[in-house]
């Protein structure tokens, strides 16, 4: 069940809001947990006993780690709980990759006679742990949200070793902390010690109730209607030959890419910020407009704020962060980033994707952005945007060597100049595959879209608008309210016709 559905939008959703609204409000942590749980059985009816045990687990660590942190002690409790949830990570995770990845090495230099089968395939055809946890190709089934709620897990312990917050006594409500659907498969990593006071009391007023609301719809409607149009059309770009590609259709679908992940994933914040706010919760911002950054560095400070913090905090810091030598920084930045990386997905252009993001920060760091901060802000917002568009062709790739020939056939080294056979004649695959095959006029209007909303232009023109009329300069302010009132009317309505009539909705954290 996905936020984008319309199983969550007109049924689960009122239903939970209902439910939570009329029960006693000492009992509204036991419905959320419930409805939690319901929403990820829904999707993951036997892989919920992961969410469970890493619940269960963390709990006991988070209070075994408190107790013996006022004896003077706890590292060693607090290994053990980085440990296993590290473990849970890997095993689900990154197990068929490292198997094969090693098998792939050793069988290249002839040290073994053949590649190793997938790890399921080890598993008796009848055991109840092959049905449970492969899927029909024996591979791992990974289960949603399993690097969100490992990494929220393992802050949460953390913290409570350093002394930031206390350990949760009460199980129901360490429970729906971790599993509280709103953050649970998609994000924000959201840390107890952000929340722990709103998790035992918050207050749902009118203006609130009214806010996430609205951050709902306009979450929905960057999923629906840019994202998924944007998707559709990268897609198709990304489906052609590499080498039939030419380089006006390479950088079509980079740009559609580019905005379909920005859409998609912001929307996903969105909403779970919206739907939080509906039950009293305030979740902090997790994108800032990362695409109006002018450096790699601005850059990670706007985009997944939620992760970037939380590798600054429990990696970048604890490896020395910025206090060392230069080159132990840049050592510091390329391993956070080669981890932040692999944490996206058991991929090799994952690590590729990671590692280049490390780079980039490294040569800022070491004297590029004080030059690059002395340029024109053009100049370095087109910096940026080629930086990251490049960077993107790792991340929605199939495998690195794809993604190189791709990168080829954008710059013109690969011109899409290959013969193919068409019925009896071989014609050039550019004049095959050309612009509007893949964009129809609703692509266009969703990149224009996407360009305008991917900066902080309409948010400053309707503040501009709210101060002249606090100020009594205009009467504009009250019909502006209002007409942002009706956008989002229309938005909702366009996207429950969207939600119902199309059956492209894709859900890009499946591979993450």
């Amino acid at each position: 069940m996905l936020f984008s559905s319309t199983l969550f939008v007109f049924l689960f959703l009122p239903v939970v809001l209902g439910l939570y609204f009329l029960v006693h409000p000492r009992l509204r942590n036991t419905v959320l947990l419930l409805a939690s749980l319901l929403f990820y059985a829904w999707g993951e009816p036997v892989l919920s006993l992961v969410l469970l045990l890493s619940i269960v687990a963390n709990w006991l660590f988070g209070i075994w780690v408190g107790r013996a942190r006022k004896r003077g002690g706890g590292r060693g409790v607090l290994v053990l709980a980085i440990v296993f949830n590290l473990l849970m990570l890997v095993a689900f995770k990154y197990a068929d990759w490292l198997w094969g990845s090693t098998s792939d090495l050793l069988y290249s230099m002839h040290w073994i006679d053949a590649p190793w089968s997938h790890l399921g395939s080890y598993l008796a055809p009848d055991s109840m742990v092959r049905a449970a946890i492969l899927g029909p190709d024996d591979r791992i089934r990974l289960p949603l949200g399993v690097s969100f709620f490992s990494f929220q897990a393992t802050s949460y312990v953390i913290d409570i070793w350093r002394g930031d917050v206390d350990s949760e006594k009460n199980p129901v409500d360490f429970a729906m902390y971790k599993a509280f659907f709103p953050q649970l498969i998609a994000g924000p990593i959201v840390r107890y010690r952000d929340v722990h006071v709103q998790i035992h009391e918050r207050s749902v007023t009118v203006e609130g109730f009214a806010e996430g609301i609205r951050r709902f719809v306009l979450g929905l409607g960057k999923k629906m209607l840019i994202a998924n149009v944007c998707a559709e059309a990268c897609d198709k770009c990304f489906a052609v030959p590499a080498a039939e590609l030419s380089p006006s259709v390479a950088w079509l679908g980079i740009v559609c890419y580019t905005l379909q992940i920005y859409f998609d994933f912001s929307g996903y914040s969105d909403m779970a910020i919206g739907l939080a706010r509906m039950f009293g919760f305030r979740f902090l911002e997790n994108f800032d407009y990362p695409y109006v950054a002018k450096s790699i560095t601005d850059f990670w400070r706007r985009w997944h704020i939620s992760l970037s913090s939380w590798f600054r905090d429990y990696l970048y810091i604890p490896l020395g962060g910025n206090r060392g030598s230069k080159l132990k920084t840049y050592r510091n930045l390329l391993i956070v980033f080669f981890l932040c990386g692999l944490w996206h997905g058991a991929s090799f252009a994952f690590v590729v994707w990671g590692l280049y993001h490390g780079m980039f920060l490294a040569i800022e760091r070491a004297g590029f952005g004080d030059w690059l901060a002395k340029r024109p802000a053009a100049l370095r917002h087109a910096y940026l945007i080629l930086v990251v568009m490049v960077g993107w062709v790792f991340f929605r790739a199939p495998d690195l060597t794809y993604a190189m020939s791709y990168l080829s056939a954008m710059f013109g080294i690969v011109d899409g100049s290959q013969l193919v056979a068409v019925g009896d004649r071989m014609i050039p695959a550019e004049l095959i595959h050309h612009v509007p095959l893949f964009a129809r006029s609703l692509t266009w209007t969703a990149i224009v879209a996407g360009v305008i909303g991917s900066t902080p232009w309409l948010p400053a023109a309707r503040a501009w608008v709210q101060r002249q009329y606090e100020n009594g300069r205009t009467t504009l302010g009250a019909s502006c309210e209002l007409g942002g009132t009706l956008l989002l009317a229309v938005v909702f309505v366009c996207t429950a016709m969207e939600l119902v009539g199309s059956r492209y909705n894709p859900f890009i954290y499946f591979r993450f």
